[in-house]
């Protein structure tokens, strides 16, 4: 007899893997695990100019390859934070990083972050394809949620989430503070239910039919995934 004071049983339920970072591959992109004596001199090429980049995140901007090398080799070469270096097949260049954190199986939770993406693959299929193979290995490996969390003053960030098909969450308010500023953060997921009908909208944007000859898009993803959201962000309406 179920007790819905208890919540929903999960019967049959097994912790999924945490992620070993097996390489994940697209048309448009190819995700490496991060190797800073491989990836962080093309990394830092790509970011050179664009310190903005690091306004929203707890470390950065570098001053030279080497001082990216060695946070790379100190913070982003471990299981979790998980990173994962975005390179473009077009031009074989590296143009951003994502890592998979808070990996937690016994919850089958997972959260995705630490999203740094240089403008020349910012805007494209590239960084869309990448969050796409992503989220795709965590609800194939058996996760049942799949986060992204960002400063709330970051529009940009909350924008991108709410396009991916993100569903908002809340606000956590004075939830920590970086760079020593307050910094409340914003919630979003996507559960394991929402993800056969968001992996629908992801191939039909995907899709070589939604783009013209000069590649750009005929549908929007943020269209396509307005269906699936469970719950919009009030701060861009």
């Amino acid at each position: 007899m179920t007790d819905d004071r208890l919540g929903q049983l999960l019967p049959g339920w097994t912790p999924p893997p945490a992620p070993e970072g097996a390489p994940l591959e697209g048309q448009f992109v190819r995700l490496e695990r991060m190797e800073p004596d491989t990836h962080a001199a093309d990394l830092h090429r790509a970011y050179t100019g664009h310190d903005r980049l690091w306004d929203y995140m707890p470390y950065g901007p570098f001053s030279s390859s080497a001082a990216y090398h060695r946070w790379a080799k100190d913070t982003a070469s471990g299981p979790d934070p998980l990173f994962y270096v975005l390179r473009d097949k077009a031009t074989g260049h590296c143009g951003g990083v994502a890592s998979y954190l808070r990996i937690t199986p016994a919850a089958g939770s997972i959260e995705v972050g630490h999203i740094c993406l240089a403008p020349e693959i910012a805007q494209g299929r590239v960084w869309t394809e990448a969050m796409f193979l992503m989220m795709e290995w965590a609800f194939a490996a058996g996760y049942r949620r799949y986060e992204w969390k960002c400063n709330a003053l970051n529009i940009a960030s909350r924008r991108a989430a709410q396009r991916l098909g993100f569903s908002y969450e809340g606000i956590f308010r004075q939830a920590t503070v970086v760079k020593g500023r307050n910094r409340d953060t914003a919630w979003f997921a996507v559960i394991d239910a929402e993800w056969p009908a968001l992996r629908e909208a992801y191939a039909a944007w995907l899709s070589p039919r939604n783009f013209d000859a000069a590649g750009r898009q005929k549908e929007r993803l943020s269209d396509l995934t307005r269906l699936v959201r469970a719950a919009d962000d009030p701060a861009l309406r």
